[in-house]
């Protein structure tokens, strides 16, 4: 008779579990193993036309760093690398540069300002001159991202584990809720 009553909770921790692989395996897939890799991006907020640092601290081979508003660039175990930002990338838009170091993926965000910038102008005489810059313009980075239900962020592994603890501490609760009541009545 026992062991009828502790059935359905050994099957609700069984499907708690079964249930939380599933993402731990697609975080492990994404990021790899956990390693200190730590890549950056500097400065995070730019203008079109300008250059970034770009580093992968932690990395122990040649780490690459690709976007949408630069080349694919090869950041040498130790070193930083320069990339140069396209100039048609558009203003006030946030974009994801993608670090890769081995089986290791990390994303950080590159943010191109919305003001305008100065660029050199010739001319007729061919004397060279410049424009006056600008007053930079301020732009959220990317605002509310609304609706995404968490998935801005990654999966931690640590943070599944303890759901999936408290999981079995509330069904292991209400197990001994129900005894204790089945026992007074």
């Amino acid at each position: 008779m026992r062991a009828i009553r502790v059935a359905p909770t050994a099957l609700l921790g069984s499907v708690a579990l079964v249930l939380t692989a599933p993402a731990t395996a697609a975080y492990a897939a994404t990021n790899g193993p956990d390693t200190s890799f730590t890549p950056s991006v500097t400065p995070s907020v730019i203008a079109p036309g300008g250059q970034v640092t770009l580093g992968a601290m932690g990395c122990d081979v040649a780490a690459t760093a690709s976007s949408g508003v630069f080349d694919t660039t090869t950041i040498p175990s130790g070193q930083s690398a320069t990339a140069t930002v396209d100039w048609d990338a558009k203003r006030g838009a946030v974009y994801e540069v993608r670090f890769s170091c081995g089986g290791t993926v990390r994303m950080v965000d590159l943010t191109i300002t919305g003001g305008a910038t100065s660029t050199p102008t010739r001319t007729p005489t061919s004397t060279p001159t410049r424009t006056a810059p600008a007053s930079p313009t301020a732009v959220a980075p990317s605002g509310v991202q609304g609706g995404l239900g968490g998935s801005v962020d990654g999966i931690d592994a640590g943070e599944v584990a303890a759901g999936g603890a408290l999981v079995l501490a509330a069904a292991g609760g209400a197990v001994y809720v129900m005894r204790k009541r089945r026992g007074s009545h």
